[in-house]
């Protein structure tokens, strides 16, 4: 299963177990069963102080748990965590070993002090890059707390689950049974639902803090640049986000930015969260903003989010960046999770051998109808324009393969469904004006970007006609004080390299005015 040099990188980690443990494996006859087999023993060879036995009774077949001192830590795994979760799978290795998390203090008590029997499932894909956070986070909840328990369970081992839970998206987790949520979620986004009055705890602990000299709204590659530049100025800085690094933890593969040949977007986001990190800047998550108080000339502005919580500041640098277009036509918003999705890469394999449509015709529609034609049984590509948009290259390798029909010049009118999942699409021929209908299991929508300034409507931000933020060549916004960086803002091309010089940009022009004022 591991090659020779990913052994000898899983050895060196290994070695950082201090505490024995036991690898308990459930195993029948099939071809799954003898690979993760010869995945656990390989990986009980790398370490004496790891055992394997295969006497598991986990209704779950093949799967594993993690057994320390003869007890069920709590963590197990239902098929085989490879991919993007074999991460998740060293953590635990190392975790339930011994070593210590990467986790504050206040948040390790925050889960030690949890008060209720809480059994989570996690149904992932092994191409899923959102899942290996919430599998980690999870994890490492059951390793803690002796009343919370954890399975992860790979959704394209166990469709008979899949279908009968209607999981039509991952990550899906259940707790005790019942649905938690779908997609990203953070282990400070996990805690906040299941630690009564955490919200409302820590929204009092930010209202209390002083002003800051520079506060970045959002914590994408133009959030995290602009708190970079702004800390190593010496002034005080914050970065109040919804979620560290944006939308870039939604992004697969990522070969253009310079001097970085191939990295993924969780990797990306983790590296800038670490950068920022190294400076003294105050770091607050889950915060999302709702409202803008500009303040007096030369005054504090101040910010109030959902939570409760408001923070003041001398100068502002909004980089809330954008989130995918969605269609807006009936049945979107009915039949999202079931059926109808925005991330190829994490829900394609759901889809295995079904039918599904992907709406759009540019770089982002072309190649997730690219990648899905490899998982699935058929795959419609519709554009609303007569011509697809995407690179040339692109096309030709769309065109080339088998299972791919093109649907040009159509407009999507309604996705279909049974009222549990999708069944169809309806478009209209825009030259005719004909209605057809497709018979579908899933709808991928990739049709663009849409800023993230709905909180600034009633605000006195110059917003351009696509709600974008107005901004000059220092990145200043109609108001002074009040600057705007990346892919909320009306620079073109949104690009990751982009945001990450508009941040910095923005940060040095923050600066410059509080010199100047």
């Amino acid at each position: 299963m591991l090659d020779d040099s990913l052994k000898q990188q899983l050895k060196a980690y290994l070695a950082k177990v201090t505490q024995p443990f036991e690898l308990v494996a459930t195993l029948d006859d099939g071809d799954k069963s003898r690979e993760l087999h010869a995945l656990l023993d390989e990986i009980a060879g790398l370490s004496d102080k790891i055992a394997l036995s295969t006497e598991g009774g986990d209704k779950r077949s093949p799967s594993f748990a993690l057994h320390r001192d003869g007890e069920p830590t709590g963590v197990a795994f239902a098929g085989i965590p490879m991919g993007h979760e074999f991460t998740s799978l060293v953590l635990a290795l190392l975790q339930v070993g011994g070593h210590p998390p990467k986790a504050s203090d206040e948040v390790i008590e925050q889960i030690r002090s949890l008060d209720a029997d809480l059994h989570f499932e996690t149904y992932f894909s092994l191409s899923c890059q959102n899942c290996p956070d919430v599998v980690q986070a999870l994890n490492l909840m059951a390793i803690l707390n002796p009343r919370i328990s954890h399975d992860a369970i790979d959704g394209a081992l166990f469709q008979d689950e899949v279908e009968a839970r209607e999981v039509m998206s991952v990550p899906s987790v259940f707790v005790n049974g019942e649905p938690f949520g779908q997609g990203r979620m953070s282990l400070e986004q996990i805690l906040a639902r299941v630690d009564t009055g955490a919200v409302e705890r820590e929204a009092a602990r930010l209202s209390e803090k002083a002003a800051f000299d520079t506060l970045m709204i959002g914590g994408g590659p133009a959030g995290a640049a602009a708190a970079v530049y702004a800390a190593r100025k010496g002034i005080r800085t914050g970065v109040a986000a919804e979620r560290f690094g944006g939308q870039v933890l939604d992004t697969l593969a990522i070969e253009n930015l310079i001097s970085v040949p191939q990295t993924e977007g969780p990797r990306l986001a983790a590296a800038l969260e670490e950068h920022v990190k190294e400076y003294d800047v105050d770091i607050m998550n889950l915060q999302r903003a709702v409202e803008l108080v500009p303040g007096e000339a030369g005054g504090e502005h101040e910010v109030r989010f959902e939570s409760g919580a408001r923070l003041k500041s001398r100068t502002l640098v909004l980089a809330t960046g954008a989130r995918w277009r969605e269609m807006k036509v009936p049945g979107e918003a009915e039949y999202r999770n079931k059926g109808v999705a925005y991330c190829p890469h994490c829900d394609g394999p759901l889809f295995k051998g079904k039918r599904v449509a992907v709406i759009g015709g540019g770089n982002s529609g072309v190649e997730a109808a690219i990648d899905l034609a490899g998982i699935v049984g058929e795959v419609t590509l519709i554009e609303f324009m007569d011509e697809l948009r995407a690179d040339e290259v692109l096309q030709r390798k769309l065109a080339s393969l088998p299972n791919v029909e093109i649907i040009k010049g159509a407009r999507t009118t309604e996705v279909n469904g049974d009222g549990n999942r999708v069944t169809g699409l309806s478009y209209e021929e825009r030259a005719s004006g004909e209605l057809r209908e497709l018979a579908l299991e899933g709808v991928f929508v990739q049709i663009g970007l849409v800023p993230n300034t709905e909180w600034l409507k009633d605000s006195p931000i110059e917003l351009s006609s696509r709600g974008e933020i107005v901004v000059d060549e220092r990145g200043m916004t109609s108001v002074p004080g009040i600057f705007a960086a990346g892919d909320v803002t009306t620079v073109p091309y949104k690009q990751i390299v982009i945001a990450m010089g508009e941040g910095s940009k923005a940060a040095l022009g923050a600066f410059d005015h509080l010199i100047r004022h």
